[in-house]
């Protein structure tokens, strides 16, 4: 790219790729792996315009901008991509790669945790997509064994391999590294517990085409409404169970409401339920199981000081302690939370 502010290569892109001259460009909401911009056009309409890093394999995000696309079609709250004038989804010039949706105005993303009627409204808008994704031409739900939802035997061999390459790099004590070092050797030691904590669940769970990354950041809030789900992964079969527990027992969610998350996440499921019958009720009651036993096998952040350091900050450090002590809570009242589920799923 040239030494031009990025902010201007945006506005040309967008002049010559989607025929509308922005009338400003200006820094928009920060991404993972994305540089992001709002423009404005002639008529107060705002554009959310995501630059890719060079790289990016430009193939997978068409798929993930065409499965929102799906979605949306099926009544999901999902923003309107803008396509280029031939037709496409992203748009190139140079090294500079960019998709345009709407930008969603009046919204705050959920990772101030769930509250109130957020809990219902977020299960009735998951289970909706997943009602929607179990006709996508990538193939239906399927079944699948347990131990791919959660699987405690990679799990083990990814923190062996993970303080293996700690005991070659050892880090500085007393900082975010060192309390991953030890954090993985706590969560090998402790996976003969989750393993047995995990042979109660069902033999086999749905696996379906879902959005792939629906964390807190993905899920735009307005008042107690869904405004819309972003940042979709291309198509892909994981766990539906999986993937409702993930935003619904986020870490940040769980923490911020000790008292609040059990009866909560029973709203939620309810909500799912309605919005989706055709998921197994085992399914929905192991929500609850499935997403403590995906935080103790995840080994991240753990790994990112080593694979990423520059992706160590603050907020990924905090969300590395939230993520671990999250997992400590929802396995001491996890028969709380299903005996709760139960009766609620009655």
């Amino acid at each position: 790219m040239s030494a031009r502010p990025e902010g201007t290569a945006v506005a040309e892109i967008l002049a010559l790729s989607y025929r509308f001259v922005p009338v400003s460009v200006s820094e928009g909401p920060a991404g993972t792996a994305t540089r992001n911009y709002l423009a404005e056009d002639e008529e107060g309409r705002r554009w959310f315009v995501k630059t890719y890093p060079s790289g990016t394999p430009v193939a997978r995000e068409r798929q993930a901008l065409a499965l929102g696309e799906w979605a949306r079609r099926s009544g999901v709250p999902v923003p309107a991509v803008r396509r280029t004038v031939n037709g496409d989804v992203i748009a190139s010039a140079g090294e500079l790669m960019v998709s345009v949706a709407r930008y969603v105005t009046d919204a705050q993303t959920a990772e101030g945790g769930l509250c109130g009627g957020r809990w219902a409204a977020v299960g009735d808008v998951v289970g909706c997509l997943h009602r929607a994704l179990a006709d996508h031409p990538a193939g239906p739900p399927r079944p699948v064994p347990t131990r791919e939802v959660c699987d405690v035997a990679r799990a083990g061999r990814r923190l062996q391999d993970l303080l293996a390459r700690w005991a070659d790099t050892p880090p500085i004590a007393g900082g975010f590294a060192a309390w991953c070092a030890r954090t993985a050797a706590r969560r090998l030691a402790a996976l003969p517990e989750v393993a047995a904590g995990l042979q109660g669940m069902p033999g086999t769970l749905t696996a379906q085409v879902v959005h792939g990354d629906l964390a807190s950041p993905n899920v735009l809030l307005r008042g107690e409404a869904i405004a819309a789900l972003i940042d979709f992964r291309p198509p892909g079969h994981r766990g539906a169970a999986w993937e409702l527990g993930r935003i619904v027992l986020d870490p940040r969610t769980v923490l911020a409401r000790p008292d609040g998350w059990i009866p909560g996440m029973a709203a939620a499921v309810e909500a799912y339920r309605a919005a989706n019958p055709a998921l197994p009720i085992e399914d929905l009651l192991a929500v609850p199981r499935v997403a403590a036993g995906y935080l103790a096998c995840s080994v991240y952040p753990l790994s990112e000081p080593l694979n990423d350091p520059a992706a160590v900050t603050p907020a990924l450090e905090a969300y590395g302690w939230a993520r671990h002590e999250a997992a400590a809570m929802l396995w001491g009242r996890l028969e709380e939370a299903e005996e709760v589920l139960r009766d609620a799923l009655r």
